[in-house]
């Protein structure tokens, strides 16, 4: 990872939060978990209004926009697509990591189908942001707010929006491996909760599903050390958990970098009942779907406090992996 050292630097004018972007580009160079491949990815500064746009490099420069409506059917990960068929995969934890470090505009350059996996969470993104500096552009953070209660399920899964005065993420699973089995944990992401509550959390999987997933061609680029492997009772991956919870924690994550695809922060309470990347994404279609359950505001001071990423700073990075 490199990058260039610069403030963070939150700013109001007048009534409004104003969007962020970057202060200086910031390189990230790692597998892609599914794929094995290298890829070199660089997220750089961009304008207001911008949003958030994945660029590849290997293609000519074909653009592929993070967004709920370019999001292709995928299982295992989050996969965004244009409408020449160019994509970007497991774009999920970079996602997660703008939106808690507060970054609404950047041009992501990439070299490769698929984001690296680096540790398997977004902390190395987070640091990497922090790092380049935060600042502030001339135009209004403009959020999603959720007005009634929207809710998609399959099978045991469900997902729900319901309306709250900020983002708030309550998530539970249930696995029939002993090291995992049933857990919940519930966070507002308000003032630096995401980076420090929920960055660290590393994706995870139970060994039998690494097996199966190899023999169709997929996590070829998994290792110990970017995901945490379970296998009944035990925790394979060197040093254990980083939370007893990881697990959901992660899972939290997940929905964060899958909400963050919204177009802007929501303000809202998003439940997550063994909810995965396409459950999420079927909320978000099924709440744009609907005109009378959200609308677009422009954030005011009362709101200033409420988004994620407002005021967060290197401190608020897990101390064992600043």
């Amino acid at each position: 990872m490199q990058s260039e050292g610069g403030p963070i630097r939150p700013r109001m004018r007048l009534s409004f939060v104003l969007q962020n972007t970057l202060s200086s580009a910031v390189t990230f160079t790692g597998l892609g978990l599914h794929s094995g491949q290298m890829a070199r990815m660089t997220v750089r500064p961009a304008p207001a209004d911008h949003g958030i746009w994945f660029r590849r490099t290997d293609l000519g420069g074909a653009l592929v926009p993070a967004h709920w409506d370019a999001v292709t059917p995928s299982r295992l990960c989050t996969v965004i697509e244009n409408a020449d068929g160019v994509s970007v995969s497991t774009i999920e934890h970079v996602m997660a990591a703008l939106a808690g470090s507060g970054v609404h505009n950047a041009l992501i350059d990439i070299d490769g189908p698929e984001v690296p996996i680096l540790d398997g969470s977004a902390v190395p993104f987070v640091a990497g942001f922090l790092d380049a500096g935060i600042e502030g552009l001339e135009s209004p953070v403009r959020a999603i707010r959720v007005l009634k209660p929207v809710e998609v399920r399959e099978g045991d899964a469900v997902a729900r929006l319901e309306p709250a005065e900020m983002l708030e993420i309550d998530f539970r699973i249930d696995f029939a491996d002993a090291a995992i089995g049933q857990q919940a944990h519930r966070l507002n992401m308000a003032n630096g909760a995401f980076v420090r509550e929920l960055s660290d959390s590393r994706t995870f999987c139970r060994q039998a599903d690494v097996d199966a997933m190899r023999e169709k061609g997929l996590a070829l680029g998994g290792t110990l050390e970017n995901a945490v492997v379970f296998d009944g009772d035990r925790v394979l991956s060197p040093g254990g958990l980083r939370h007893a919870d990881e697990p959901v924690r992660h899972k939290m994550l997940d929905a964060v970098g899958d909400l963050a695809l919204a177009g802007g922060p929501i303000l809202g309470r998003y439940t997550g009942v063994r909810a995965g990347h396409a459950l999420t994404n079927r909320l978000l279609r099924a709440l744009f779907a609907d005109p009378d359950a959200w609308c677009a505001v422009a954030c005011g001071p009362q709101t200033f406090g409420k988004l994620p990423g407002v005021g967060v700073h290197p401190g608020d990075l897990p101390v064992a992996r600043a």
